[in-house]
C-alpha cells in the first residue's frame, strides 16, 4: 500500500475505533509524518518495501541527530512507528511487522516536580479578583489543583459537568470518564466565574457548552490555559519551573503526604495502572527521608 494511504488508514483507526485524544493523535501524525518523509528521501514509496533494516536505519538516524533527542522523545517516536507497523501487519496490509525487534531506549526515571503548599496558595491567589478574566483564571487554577485534572481535561469541561454538587465529571484519555470530588474553594471560585463572568463572555461568541471561555467567547484552548498558569506563576514570583502538569503533580504529592492511599490517588488521577501513580510515592519518601535526617538524633 502507498505510504500516505497506509498512514491515513491508521489515523482513522486510532481516531474512530480506539477513540484516542486529539492530542495523542496529533503526536502520532507528527511522528509518522517525519517517518514518511525520511522513507521518501530513501526512495521507499510502498509499505511492502519496509523491512527491519529500514526501520533500524531510521531510528539510528534520529538517535544520531544534532542536537540529540531526549530519550523520552525517541521512545515516543519508536512507539508511534511500532504501533503503525503492528496495525498494518494485523490488517494484512504488510506480511509481517518489520518493527517487531525494535526496543525503545530506557528513559531516565524523572520524579515529577511539585510545588510546596505555600507556592500553590500564592499561585492560586495571583489572578485579580476584580477583573473578569482574573476571576476566570482563578476558577481554572483552583479547579486544576482541587481535582488533579490534566489541562486538556479542564478545558474540555462542559458546564453540565459541574452539575453534580460537590463532584466533577472529567473525561480522560481514551474518552474514559471519572468522577472526582471538588473542594469548597474550587466550588466557590467556579460559582463566582459562572455567575459573574461566563454569561458576559458567552454573549461575545457562538453558543458553547464549554465551561471555560476566552475573552472573545470561544472555548479556552490548552495553549491559553498554559499562558494562564505561566502568568500566575510570574505574578506569584515563583522561580521554580511551572508547567501545565505542575498543579496535577502537586495535587498527587500533597494528597500522599497527607496520608491518602495510593490506590485512591490512582483513581483520582485516572491512571490505568497503579505503577504510574507510585512514582509520586518516591517524592513523599524523599520528604520523609529529609525530615528523618534533620529530626532523628542518630540519623547522621
Amino acid at each position: 500500500m502507498q505510504l500516505d494511504r497506509a498512514l491515513d488508514t491508521y489515523l482513522r483507526h486510532v481516531t474512530i475505533e480506539r477513540g484516542l485524544s486529539e492530542h495523542t493523535i496529533s503526536a502520532y501524525r507528527r511522528d509518522l509524518s517525519s517517518y514518511l518523509e525520511w522513507l521518501d528521501a530513501e526512495g521507499v514509496t510502498d509499505t511492502d518495501e519496509i523491512d527491519a533494516a529500514v526501520v533500524g536505519r531510521f531510528i539510528a538516524d534520529r538517535a544520531g541527530a544534532e542536537p540529540p533527542p531526549a530519550a523520552t522523545s525517541l521512545a515516543r517516536l519508536q512507539s508511534s512507528v511500532r504501533g503503525w507497523h503492528r496495525f498494518l501487519a494485523r490488517e494484512g496490509i504488510e506480511q509481517d511487522d518489520p518493527s517487531g525487534r525494535l526496543r525503545p531506549p530506557k528513559a531516565p526515571r524523572r520524579l515529577p516536580k511539585a510545588l510546596t503548599i505555600d507556592q500553590v496558595e500564592r499561585l492560586l491567589g495571583a489572578p485579580s479578583a476584580d477583573d473578569p478574566i482574573g476571576i476566570r483564571d482563578r476558577a481554572l487554577l483552583e479547579l486544576l489543583y482541587a481535582t488533579g485534572a490534566r489541562v486538556s481535561e479542564a478545558v474540555g469541561l462542559d458546564v453540565d459537568d459541574l452539575a453534580h454538587g460537590d463532584v466533577l465529571r472529567l473525561r480522560g484519555k481514551g474518552s474514559k470518564e471519572r468522577i472526582v470530588p471538588i473542594g469548597s474553594f474550587a466550588r466557590e471560585a467556579t460559582d463566582a466565574y459562572l455567575t459573574r463572568v461566563r454569561p458576559g463572555l458567552a454573549a461575545k461568541g457562538r453558543a458553547s457548552a464549554r465551561l471555560f471561555l476566552g475573552a472573545r467567547g470561544a472555548p479556552l484552548s490548552r495553549q491559553s490555559a498554559w499562558l494562564v498558569i505561566r502568568a500566575a506563576a510570574e505574578s506569584a514570583h515563583i522561580t521554580a519551573e511551572v508547567s501545565p502538569h505542575t498543579l496535577r503533580h502537586s495535587f498527587a504529592t500533597h494528597l500522599l503526604q497527607g496520608g491518602a492511599d495510593v490506590r485512591v490517588v490512582q483513581e483520582l488521577l485516572g491512571h490505568a495502572s497503579v505503577a504510574t501513580t507510585q512514582i509520586y510515592t518516591h517524592v513523599s519518601v524523599d520528604t520523609l527521608r529529609d525530615v528523618y535526617a534533620t529530626s532523628h538524633p542518630r540519623a547522621r
